[in-house]
């Protein structure tokens, strides 16, 4: 679906909130940020896989806190709305508190801007209804990865951490994640990056697979 993607400066938008009004970019500041929509059939709040999908992220708060990463919900329904579905998620995901904000979007249009649209269902009015998505945007604003799931399944968020903890990793030294990739796992070392180089970043060393193309360009290392 065209639109908003990886690369791309998130819009600095503005809207109510159940935090009071949000200035995204303002609220970003120099933190990494997940901003999530849920889809909700006709829309609505108090819907089941998002009741659960809500509290898993606050149950998970303190796993962002630490990354310094700050969250933002978004649904399509107001914010008196907002806040009774608060109760609901907190007392389904006991001992946690929703401590992020959550946007109103009532006629639709933070969705559209932020690529959150889903592309088939609308709902009885002929109104656009949001898809399951999420992205990761860094503090440069610009998102770094996006994740879009159907109505039907909910997030894991292990993965969501998972995924943030790579992302961040590579933006801090010169690595990537290989497959199955677990936090404390060894990363790789970027294919730019020459042995040379590599011994002055990472003193911690480096092992290199030995391939039968014998080209030493699968290097793992620990950050």
């Amino acid at each position: 679906m065209p639109g908003l993607t990886i690369g791309d400066t998130i819009p600095d938008l503005e809207a109510d909130s159940t935090h009071g009004r949000l200035k995204l970019h303002d609220y970003i500041g120099d933190s990494w940020i997940i901003i999530f929509s849920h889809p909700g059939w006709y829309s609505s709040d108090f819907t089941p896989v998002c009741t659960t999908e809500l509290g898993k992220m606050a149950a998970y708060a303190k796993e962002f806190d630490k990354r310094g990463v700050k969250l933002v919900g978004l649904s399509c329904d107001d914010m008196k709305s907002h806040k009774e579905w608060i109760k609901d998620i907190e007392a389904y995901t006991s001992g946690c508190k929703v401590t992020y904000p959550i946007l109103a979007d009532p006629n639709r249009e933070i969705i559209k801007q932020l690529n959150m649209v889903d592309p088939d269902e609308k709902d009885s009015s002929g109104k656009p209804l949001p898809s399951r998505a999420l992205h990761i945007v860094g503090p440069d604003k610009k998102v770094k990865l996006s994740f879009l799931y159907p109505a039907s399944t909910g997030r894991n968020m292990d993965e969501v951490v998972r995924v943030l903890e790579s992302l961040q990793k590579a933006a801090k030294h010169k690595v990537a994640t290989p497959a199955n990739w677990k936090p404390g796992d060894p990363v790789v070392i970027s294919p730019s990056v020459s042995n040379e180089q590599a011994k002055e970043m990472f003193p911690q060393g480096y092992e290199t697979a030995d391939l039968p193309s014998k080209k030493d360009y699968l290097r793992f290392t620990k950050v």
